[in-house]
């Protein structure tokens, strides 16, 4: 009797041992979770080039380490130029950091570079002597050397054909020309704004929407070619951001140059301020008053 009571004990232990290993569900769930939180850091593919995000898979990737970088079906070495971080938001269409690149990729890389700065020279030689007017702003070759891209600016048009055949017989290789446009050719170059941070362009502004010098005075800037231009030459992008607020703003204001009378006031309407929520009235005697906006709408 006494054997099979201690017998008995035992299967009790040893079932109450298997239930205290069952695993804990909340310590799975945030394992997954953190999981999820995807590791991002920014990667340059040349020294000089504007970087950009992409999506770390794997640990042990280091600022300075050069990397093999997956766009799809394209596949790129760069060199990573910040700490890898984990956000935890959702990031969809970004580039991958696969790994890191091995010698024999670190030395392909290495040719690929010196062959750009052989090919861009070669390239200057020729437009200068068939006369082309033309800028070259970047020259790459894929990593898989299948074909060298020149991009390039020109006031219009430019028949390169025979560029591309001289250029074929010089670098054995498929070439392909691409024309550009001056903001495109900032944001490739790279540089600091007038607000001291790094112009849109380059940092994440890809589609270039038109701007014109209308947005401009709705917005009470100086129409001053040096204060409203960026390093293109071209006007601000940036004075698209907040041209909804001012037209949302104007649309309940009169328009600027227009006689308003109030109660106290009697002019026209010289300026407006969002930031002061407010409207500026020069008034006949030459003076201008600025009035808050709740106060202008509850007068007139």
């Amino acid at each position: 009797m006494k054997g099979k009571g201690k017998r008995e004990k035992n299967r009790r232990n040893v079932k109450g041992g298997a239930s205290n290993r069952r695993p804990n569900k909340n310590k799975e769930i945030s394992r997954e979770n953190k999981k999820a939180h995807p590791l991002v850091a920014e990667v340059v593919l040349r020294e000089g080039y504007p970087g950009f995000h992409a999506l770390v898979e794997g640990a042990g990737v280091r600022p300075g380490d050069l990397v093999l970088v997956s766009f799809g079906e394209r596949k790129e070495v760069g060199r990573v130029v910040s700490p890898v971080l984990e956000l935890s938001i959702p990031l969809e269409g970004l580039p991958r950091v696969l790994r890191l690149a091995n010698p024999k990729e670190v030395a392909r890389y290495q040719e690929n570079i010196a062959f750009e700065k052989k090919a861009w020279s070669v390239c200057e030689q020729l437009a200068r002597e068939l006369g082309l007017e033309m800028k070259l702003v970047r020259v790459e070759r894929l990593y898989d050397r299948s074909k060298v891209i020149f991009y390039y600016t020109a006031e219009g048009r430019i028949d390169f054909r025979q560029l591309v055949k001289d250029l074929v017989r010089a670098l054995r290789t498929r070439i392909e020309m691409r024309q550009i446009g001056v903001r495109h050719e900032a944001g490739m170059i790279g540089g600091v704004g007038c607000c001291g941070r790094e112009i849109c362009c380059a940092a994440f502004l890809k589609k270039f929407d038109p701007v014109s010098i209308k947005i401009a005075k709705e917005q009470s800037l100086p129409l001053d070619p040096v204060k409203i231009s960026g390093l293109c030459g071209r006007l601000l992008c940036c004075l698209l951001y907040e041209h909804n607020v001012y037209a949302e703003l104007s649309a309940s204001l009169p328009k600027i140059g227009k006689k308003v009378s109030l109660a106290n006031y009697e002019g026209r309407v010289v300026r407006y301020n969002i930031f002061r929520h407010s409207v500026t009235i020069e008034t006949s005697e030459g003076d201008e008053v600025e009035i808050p906006l709740e106060d202008f709408a509850k007068e007139r």
